[in-house]
């Protein structure tokens, strides 16, 4: 059985990786991987850590391609590979450009979609933006859909999709996240000392957050790190977004204890949640790893299609409210019984055994018993 795992950013690597290394050790299963490197560099530092190499590179990452511009290419190049490879089944992940355009375009050749990480679900098509209608296009398109909780599975029973094809299967993303937590890793590469200050990892980067949001935020970082001073140091991996660089330098460039760097590779990314007194993000896939790590998370967006975390106490929605962000942080900081429930509280989104539910699931499909 032929599988094809096609991914394009470094979030859909991270948590596909795990799912790749198992295929490639799975008897009967001839497991080849296309990239569309639709994030080029942050990509390939994923594809090192974890020994992948890809069978297809597409190289789809331009400067400044609009939406539009990458959804084309995704099918201009991709179309002649699935004709030549003709896989048994295409494996896609989440909600990018890269999943949307690869599931449309596995339907169009009559090819089986497994869709990773399936029924995350806002109700809202323009939070987040575009991923919410990427996502939801890939449902349509599925043939077995790999729900994370679920919470998940009722989102995609709602649709009407049929139960026999959903399989709650935990997300990979813990998986992969067990692995390299336990890779060794030396923060003093970043300048972060093991001992002293307390630090903060802060992550924003959304679409929607772009302009006033973004200044918000920054506003409230700025705030809490003069409240604070040298107790409390911030690091904050900016991402290479011109609408994030610009503000986020601006505003947060000139203080001693925010330290803004560029953007960290998974394995010191996840060294450093590690070793951080909380995340202040507006990321989906930090909500799920951070409390993998007993890391409490502040979520600066108004919605999350990962209510799970809500539910176990992992996370809260603070938004981009200056205020709010402000209270909420301090509360973590200034409270500690506050910050152990959050830090203990149960991470709902798998026990790294995911990757293996997914192919005992499409080994089942093909051979049903």
């Amino acid at each position: 059985m032929r599988i094809l795992s096609i991914f394009g950013t470094r979030p859909e690597a991270v948590k596909m990786a795990p799912v790749v290394r198992e295929l490639e050790r799975t008897p009967g299963v001839e497991a080849l991987v296309c990239v569309t490197a639709q994030h080029r560099q942050m990509l390939d530092q994923v594809l090192n850590l974890f020994e992948i190499v890809p069978h297809v590179d597409l190289d789809l990452m331009r400067p400044d391609q609009s939406l539009a511009q990458m959804t084309a290419r995704v099918f201009e190049k991709l179309d002649p590979v699935l004709a030549d490879l003709k896989p048994d089944w295409v494996l896609v992940q989440g909600d990018t450009t890269t999943v949307m355009s690869a599931a449309m375009l596995a339907y169009y050749h009559r090819i089986k979609v497994g869709h990773v990480e399936a029924g995350l679900r806002t109700g809202d098509k323009w939070q987040p933006f575009p991923e919410e209608i990427n996502r939801r296009v890939a449902g349509v398109t599925a043939d077995l859909h790999f729900a994370p909780t679920e919470w998940s599975r009722q989102n995609l029973l709602r649709e009407n999709i049929p139960d026999e094809q959903i399989i709650v299967t935990g997300n990979p993303v813990i998986d992969a996240l067990h692995w390299v937590s336990q890779k060794p890793y030396d923060l003093s590469a970043l300048g972060i000392s093991m001992s002293g200050a307390r630090y903060i990892t802060v992550t924003a980067h959304r679409r929607e957050n772009f302009g006033e949001p973004l200044g918000n935020i920054c506003y409230a970082i700025r705030q809490l790190a003069e409240i604070y001073g040298e107790k409390i140091q911030f690091v904050y991996p900016v991402h290479l977004n011109p609408n994030v660089q610009e503000p986020v330098y601006r505003l947060l460039g000139d203080i001693p204890n925010i330290k803004l760097i560029d953007p960290l590779d998974y394995l010191p990314m996840v060294h450093l949640m590690k070793h951080s007194t909380l995340v202040l993000t507006d990321s989906g896939g930090l909500q799920e790893e951070a409390p993998g790590l007993g890391v409490p998370v502040l979520v600066m967006r108004e919605v999350t299609e990962r209510p799970e975390g809500l539910e176990a106490g992992t996370v809260k929605l603070v938004g981009t409210d200056v205020e709010k962000m402000i209270a909420e942080t301090r509360r973590l900081l200034d409270d500690a019984d506050a910050h152990a429930e959050m830090a203990q509280a149960v991470n709902p989104y798998g026990d790294g055994q995911a990757a293996k539910r997914i192919i005992e699931a499409i080994l089942k499909y093909e051979k049903p018993e």
